[in-house]
């Protein structure tokens, strides 16, 4: 069977008269999704939309900034030609954060989900909670104005922060690798010190949903991305539909043993992936086989990363105990990923996060052909396996994200909230679910 490409499915709108907000972003989808530029011909057969609502929404769209006009096309017959439509790059922006243990990364993207401004620094591993908080807000005003974009258009921010979390009340629970983030209301710090709505979720759900806006391909069907960084993760997209779980902590996957023999989980079990993923861990491997050397301070984030690297980089020279070291890591994962793959019949595994590009070298053709040869329905379709073409920061890429999917995209569940005011989209819809 030959692999096709996926296509991107298309919601369908409803010709109802009290539906208007939820059509228009039908709409803007439609036109986001679309591999080519769309007339509104088009539009109406990809949404089951009418020519009139199309019209009407797509002069919505055009006042709102939102879309522009690029062109004409030819008709078949002999009518005149088409007007093609395409987003509006300029219309919305979206700030991403990214809190990782190890690095700070802060990103504007555009409507096309492009980023246009970027930060990254070390996370301070002695400073408290607010003054991390402190550091971040300033990045994010920083961002904007090195961007030069009108603030009005900024719809919000998006933190995608180690889980666990609790998405209702914006509050970083307890991530076991920021020993000082005990409950911390991160969402409404941040919304307070910047002004702007904010959403909190969990880094690998916003790597997903990286992936679902702005990975092309990648990001279409059913899928797990699987977040290599100084934490491991799994974010889910399922027929076209990020998953989140019941309390928006989906992903949780450290603690599946994959060596009985393993090192001590402070779970109280050995061999837990988490803990024999964790760079710590592997360097404190590489110092007992002599890849690095001694005197290492296991505790210092940043030394371990260093270390890590050098791990690595040894282990493509070839031959030798950095590789089998690393190797041994690759087969772990793929083992976790072959279960997650088979359980949920999935259609491919998307690799990335912080760690990505130091480990690619070592999830090539030996670890592909295993996860394909162990897909049990491979005979009914294939299992692909690749890397983010979103690059090390697609967990802040994925915050922004998730801001522009929760503005954006439609959600059916707004047709339960009665009638939809008929203005322009501007994400008010949305701003339910942003912290104001």
């Amino acid at each position: 069977m030959s692999a096709e490409q996926p296509q991107a499915v298309v919601r369908r709108g409803t010709n109802l008269d009290r539906v208007g907000g939820f059509n228009d972003t039908v709409v803007l989808d439609a036109i986001r999704r679309a591999e080519q530029r769309l007339s509104r011909v088009e539009l109406a057969a990809a949404t089951g939309l009418s020519g009139q609502a199309i019209s009407n929404i797509t002069r919505r769209l055009l006042d709102a900034g939102l879309v522009r006009e690029a062109g004409r096309q030819k008709s078949a017959g002999l009518g005149k030609p088409r007007t093609l439509l395409e987003l509006e790059p300029t219309g919305q922006y979206a700030v991403g954060v990214h809190l990782d243990p190890a690095v700070v990364t802060v990103v504007l993207l555009d409507l096309t989900g492009q980023v246009i401004a970027r930060r990254r620094a070390q996370t301070p591993a002695a400073d408290g909670p607010d003054v991390l908080i402190a550091g971040i807000a300033a990045t994010v005003e920083d961002v904007i104005a090195e961007a030069g974009v009108p603030r009005q258009r900024v719809v919000g921010v998006g933190i995608a922060a180690p889980g666990p979390i609790d998405v209702d009340r914006g509050v970083v629970v307890d991530p076991p690798n920021l020993t000082a983030w005990h409950l911390v209301p991160l969402r409404d710090a941040l919304r307070d010190r910047t002004g702007l709505p904010v959403l909190l979720d969990k880094d690998v759900t916003a790597a997903a949903s990286a992936e679902k806006w702005a990975g092309g391909p990648n990001g279409r069907g059913s899928f797990v991305f699987f977040y290599l960084g100084t934490g491991i993760g799994a974010g889910l997209v399922i027929g076209d539909e990020v998953v989140r779980g019941s309390s928006s902590n989906v992903g949780e996957i450290g603690h599946v043993i994959v060596d009985p023999e393993g090192p001590l989980c402070f779970c109280g079990r050995r061999g837990c992936v988490g803990e024999s993923s964790r760079p710590r861990y592997l360097v404190q491997q590489a110092v007992d086989a002599g890849v690095v050397a001694r005197g290492i301070d296991l505790d210092d984030r940043h030394a371990v990363d260093v270390a890590f690297t050098a791990l690595c980089t040894a282990a493509t020279g070839g031959p030798g105990a950095a590789r089998e070291i690393v190797t041994a890591l690759a087969e772990r994962i793929a083992k976790v990923v072959e279960d997650i793959a088979n359980l949920l019949d999935l259609e491919r595994v998307v690799f990335g996060g912080p760690h990505w590009d130091r480990l690619a070298p070592f999830f090539g053709d030996a670890i592909r052909e295993t996860l394909e040869e162990r897909f049990l329905v491979r005979s009914v379709h294939p299992f692909t396996v690749t890397g983010t073409a979103l690059g090390a920061d697609v967990g802040a890429v994925g915050a922004a994200s998730l801001v522009l999917d929760h503005t954006f995209s439609p959600n059916p569940s707004v047709l339960l909230l009665g009638p939809a005011s008929e203005s322009a989209p501007s994400g008010s819809r949305a701003s339910s679910a942003l912290s104001r």
